[in-house]
């Protein structure tokens, strides 16, 4: 859903960064790991400490470069199979570690294995809605559906929660409980999402299948209708002439 209107308007944002780091000589990969690295860092170390507002700095600090290297792929004219899977591999990584720092947070000090396991089904189930699209895609499907939490809401909806939730420490009250339920909407979006695009797979699985049988149903009336087709009028009028000389004959009896 955000990735619809979000991508395009801070694609035009960072553009000029963009610009900026090309003619310093940066190469798009080299945005892609230090990016990764980045939110990686910024997620296993503060967020197992319950650092939710500074390990939510670091890691907006880096998220975007997921917006940058493609940036920088375009203007370069560098756009590449190897880039779009490194960059896509990159992308379940940080994700993990962001919903891997919350689990080892409620496994310690936040001491809630509830919350716990809703971090670690956060993960997995986010794990998991890409891999449908992409198996989807590696078989010939479009996958054609824009689920209800995506990555880019898991991402908002999480790193904003976390970042008030940190505010807790600098003194306002009740904010530490935005974490928890954001998580919830998280994990329950998820799983909708997952839904429906096993649901759309299945359904455009179908509908390839049911198209692949149609030629063959062609075919066959199609050769139907080549014989018939090819009865040419000397071959009828033969027909025609052993018919009346059967009847001649049944006269002649």
């Amino acid at each position: 859903m955000l990735n619809k209107y979000a991508r395009a308007f801070f694609t035009r944002v960072l553009t000029p960064f963009a610009t900026f780091l090309i003619r310093r000589g940066v190469s798009p990969d080299t945005v892609t790991l230090l990016g990764t690295a980045g939110v990686v860092a910024g997620a296993l170390v503060f967020y197992p400490m319950g650092e939710f507002f500074w390990g939510t700095v670091v890691i907006t600090l880096f998220v975007f470069s997921d917006l940058v290297d493609g940036n920088m792929a375009r203007q370069l004219g560098r756009s590449s199979r190897w880039g779009a899977f490194l960059d896509s591999t990159l992308d379940r990584v940080a994700d993990g570690a962001i919903f891997g720092g919350f689990a080892l947070w409620y496994a310690g000090g936040g001491d809630d294995i509830a919350l716990c396991a809703v971090s670690i089904f956060c993960l997995a189930s986010g794990q998991v809605v890409s891999y449908t699209k992409a198996r989807g895609e590696s078989i010939g499907l479009p996958v054609a559906v824009n689920g209800l939490v995506e990555r880019a809401e898991r991402l908002v909806i999480s790193l904003v929660a976390a970042g008030l939730a940190g505010l807790h420490k600098f003194g306002v009250p009740g904010i530490q409980y935005l974490l928890p339920i954001a998580l919830w909407i998280v994990a329950v979006g998820s799983l909708v999402t997952l839904i429906q695009r096993v649901v759309t797979v299945r359904r455009e699985s179908a509908e390839a299948e049911a198209g692949a049988a149609e030629p063959g149903a062609v075919e066959s009336g199609a050769a139907e209708s080549a014989a018939a087709e090819s009865a040419t009028p000397e071959s009828a009028a033969v027909e025609e002439k052993q018919k009346s000389q059967e009847q001649g004959s049944e006269a002649a009896k």
